[in-house]
C-alpha cells in the first residue's frame, strides 16, 4: 500500500499532521463517538435507526495565556458533540455529506476552530464500514452574496499589506489600480508609522498605543487617494467588500474585541489574521517584509 493510500484511510488526526503548514495548529480530537439515528436516502432506511460513527479533530488557535486551568478560554470538546447532537435534532438527513458539512460549519462558527476534519460512517449496512470524510477551514467560510440569479455564492476579498514606502509611493494610484483590476473586493492594511513610538513599559497599553499609531498611517494613506475609506468595524467593512469596494482596515476595534485575536504587533501577522477572518483570497504583500508562514491564507510577495 503506498503511503498516500494509507494515508487516504488514516484517523483525522494522522491526516491532519501530515497536511500541516509551518506553524502548524494546536488540535482537540472527538475519537469513535457513536450515534444512534434515522437517516439515509433509500426506502428500506427510513424509520429505522443505525449507529453512526463520529471522528473529528480541530486544528484550534492557541488558547490565550495565562490559561489559568480555566475551560472558558478553551474550546470544549462538549462544543464537538454538541454540533452533532443539534445537526441531528434539526431534521432528518438523507446524506452523510450533508450531516458533515453542517456539523463542519457549526464547529468553525466557534473563535477558535480553524480548520476541522469530520469523518462519519455507516456501522449497519453490511460487514463493512461506509463513510464520508471533509476538510473545512475558517478560511473557506466567506461572506455569501446573492446574485442576479438569486442564487448564494461564496465572496473571498484580497487583503494587501502597504508598507510606508509603498504608501509614500509615487505609483500608489497604479499599485492600487493593480489589486482593482483582480475583480475582488480589496481591503488594505498598514504597519507602524515612521516615527518614534511612546513607550509606555506596559504590554496592555503598549499593544494599544500601536494600534491606534496603525490607524494614524491609515489616515495618512486614506489622504493619497480618495478610494481608501477607512473602516474599522467588522460591520462596516462587511458592507463594503459585498459591494466590491476599497478600504483601509483601522484594526484597533476588531483586534481588541476578538476573543482570539493577535497579541504580535507585527503589522503583517495583523494582516494575517484579518485575511484569515475575512477568507479572504490571498494576503499580497507590499515591500520589504518578512512574510508570516502557516497560514490557511496564501500569502505571496507583490
Amino acid at each position: 500500500m503506498t503511503s498516500d493510500i494509507r494515508l487516504a484511510f488514516a484517523h483525522p488526526e494522522e491526516r491532519s499532521l501530515a497536511s500541516a503548514s509551518a506553524d502548524p495548529r494546536d488540535r482537540i480530537s472527538l475519537r469513535d463517538h457513536v450515534v444512534e439515528v434515522d437517516i439515509g436516502a433509500f426506502q428500506k432506511e427510513r424509520g429505522h435507526r443505525q449507529r453512526i460513527l463520529f471522528n473529528v479533530v480541530v486544528e484550534v488557535r492557541p488558547a490565550p495565556q495565562p490559561l489559568n486551568d480555566d475551560v472558558d478560554r478553551i474550546l470544549s470538546y462538549d462544543r464537538i458533540t454538541d454540533s452533532i447532537a443539534e445537526e441531528l435534532a434539526a431534521e432528518r438527513l438523507n446524506l452523510l455529506e450533508t450531516l458533515a458539512e453542517r456539523v463542519a460549519e457549526r464547529i468553525l462558527a466557534e473563535p477558535q476552530a480553524m480548520r476541522v476534519f469530520v469523518r462519519i460512517e455507516k456501522l449497519d449496512i453490511g460487514p463493512y464500514k461506509l463513510g464520508v470524510e471533509i476538510v473545512r477551514s475558517r478560511a473557506e467560510a466567506a461572506l455569501k452574496v446573492v446574485g442576479q440569479n438569486g442564487q448564494e455564492s461564496a465572496l473571498h476579498p484580497l487583503v494587501a499589506f502597504l508598507d510606508n514606502a509603498s504608501i509614500a509611493a509615487s505609483d500608489l494610484a497604479a499599485r492600487l489600480d493593480a489589486l482593482a483590476s483582480h475583480g475582488l473586493p480589496v481591503i488594505l492594511t498598514v504597519g507602524l508609522p515612521d516615527l518614534v513610538q511612546p513607550q509606555t513599559g506596559h504590554k496592555p497599553t503598549q499593544r494599544r498605543v500601536d494600534l491606534l499609531a496603525i490607524e494614524q498611517n491609515a489616515w495618512v494613506l486614506a489622504a493619497r487617494d480618495p478610494r481608501c475609506v477607512v473602516m474599522e468595524t467588522r460591520t462596516e467593512i462587511d458592507w463594503a467588500v459585498k459591494r466590491g469596494q476599497m478600504m483601509v482596515w483601522a484594526p484597533s476595534k476588531m483586534v481588541l474585541d476578538a476573543t482570539d485575536g493577535p497579541q504580535s504587533r507585527d503589522p503583517v501577522v495583523l494582516a494575517l489574521w484579518l485575511a484569515e477572518v475575512m477568507a479572504a483570497q490571498r494576503l499580497i504583500v507590499h515591500g520589504t517584509v518578512a512574510l508570516p508562514a502557516g497560514s490557511r491564507v496564501t500569502v505571496e510577495q507583490a
